[in-house]
């Protein structure tokens, strides 16, 4: 595809896939705002983030965890990285991509899944059971990844119908074996 023909579907397309792929983008940005922030307390560049003023909010506490460090890098940071991703997948491809690309929305549907799912744990687990506080950053962010996934299913749907419609049929004619023994 040409530049030009991408940037006028992506731009001017109004298609539902389309406007799915756009709410992945804003939610993706929205994501990343709020690991942003967390990103930035994590790394020292800032030494508090504001809170909620309710009792049960404590972001610094929640992102200064051994949670947030287990694995070797803060995970605002990692969490940032996959909002950007989140965003770069929506925008691969023109309005077409389930049938002409389909393993891109397959692949952003799973990854997304993934996120989703991790997001979900942490939401409903790690910060009510195993910090006892929570981090409005961090909500944020779990919603953004849910919603994210939520939209990818539709196009993952058809791209997958696609590629099953695609692939080569074997045949149901068996080769002949020899009786020789």
């Amino acid at each position: 595809m040409k530049p030009q023909q991408l940037r006028e579907e992506l731009q001017e397309g109004d298609t539902p896939d389309l406007h799915r792929r756009r709410g992945i983008v804003a939610f993706s940005l929205i994501g990343m705002a709020s690991m942003a922030a967390v990103s930035l307390y994590q790394m020292g560049l800032i030494r508090h983030l504001p809170d909620l003023p309710l009792s049960r909010f404590d972001s610094d506490r929640v992102n200064a965890s051994d949670t947030a460090y287990q694995f070797g890098v803060p995970d605002g940071t990692l969490t940032l990285a996959g909002h950007a991703t989140n965003a770069a997948m929506a925008a691969f491809g023109g309005k077409g991509r389930m049938a002409e690309q389909p393993w891109v929305p397959i692949a952003a549907s799973g990854k997304a899944a993934i996120e989703a799912a991790i997001a979900a744990k942490y939401l409903f687990y790690e910060m009510p059971a195993v910090e006892n506080k929570w981090c409005g950053y961090c909500i944020v962010d779990a919603l953004m990844h849910i919603g994210t996934f939520v939209l990818t299913l539709p196009e993952a749907a058809q791209a997958l119908h696609s590629f099953r419609n695609h692939q080569p049929r074997t045949s149901n004619v068996q080769p002949r074996t020899s009786n020789h023994s």
